[in-house]
């Protein structure tokens, strides 16, 4: 039997963690396909959203949520148009009630109850509205506080600020790729003083590829000299503690 040691701070983390899986995710089976849900508390609506789209797209639940409900069937309504109805009426059965499931009881309260998942959703988007501006202020914010600090690489280092680039750019805030490619050459420690100072002294402005390619062969560079300094330093260290041997060819010596 064995038997495993935690020490407090790591079994409360665990019980922390395992009370948020429980009370604040819903996993269920949609179409033979698993849907795991990011309760919605308010302060997630963003993420709560990208669940159910995401969920609702893999189950092939979707149609509900992109599209309009179709007009009532006829006698004289033929059978695509059936087919297009009752899946389109399966569709929003579903996504309302992963929808539901999927919102706290405190904030079901005001929400349409007669209505389409579309129209739901669109209420739900409109009650937790974000405004641009103030995501505008948080990308920029994070985005020019950055700081390398040496952990999953610079190249991953620069992709996030590309990432940022990205996000503000689709709100409409276009900073160029010389503007990312300053940021990054003035966040990165003393090191990398080199890339910078050759930028600097150069006509031509640098696009992210370049960037990335120079960054990473400098960092490859740092780390092939930083291994010499460190055999060097235990092959220096390995010969203190050594006596030398004296020689004599003195006869006479003992």
């Amino acid at each position: 039997m064995c038997v495993y040691t935690v020490s407090s701070d790591t079994f409360f983390t665990l019980i922390v963690v395992i009370l948020y899986i429980a009370y604040f995710t819903v996993t269920f089976s949609v179409n033979n396909n698993m849907v795991t849900i990011e309760v919605l508390t308010g302060s997630n609506f963003k993420k709560w959203k990208e669940d159910i789209e995401f969920a609702m797209e893999m189950a092939d639940a979707d149609l509900s949520l992109v599209t309009d409900k179709p007009g009532d069937l006829t006698v004289a309504s033929t059978d695509d148009e059936k087919l297009v109805h009752a899946a389109w009426m399966k569709s929003n059965r579903i996504c309302l009630l992963s929808m539901r499931r999927s919102i706290l009881d405190h904030l079901k309260s005001g929400l349409p109850t007669d209505c389409t998942a579309k129209e739901l959703m669109t209420a739900i988007s409109e009650r937790y509205h974000v405004s641009s501006n103030a995501d505008i202020g948080s990308l920029l914010q994070v985005l020019f506080n950055m700081k390398y600090d040496g952990n999953g690489g610079v190249r991953d280092y620069v992709i996030r600020m590309v990432n940022y680039q990205t996000k503000l750019k689709a709100l409409k805030v276009d900073l160029s790729d010389t503007c990312i490619v300053h940021q990054a050459l003035n966040t990165l420690p003393p090191e990398f003083s080199i890339i910078k100072t050759n930028y600097n002294f150069q006509d031509e402005s640098w696009s992210i590829n370049d960037l990335i390619s120079r960054v990473i062969a400098e960092e490859e560079k740092l780390k092939k000299e930083k291994g010499q300094v460190a055999l060097y330093v235990a092959g220096s260290n390995s010969h203190k503690g050594k006596k030398s041997k004296t020689y004599c060819n003195d006869p006479n010596f003992h």
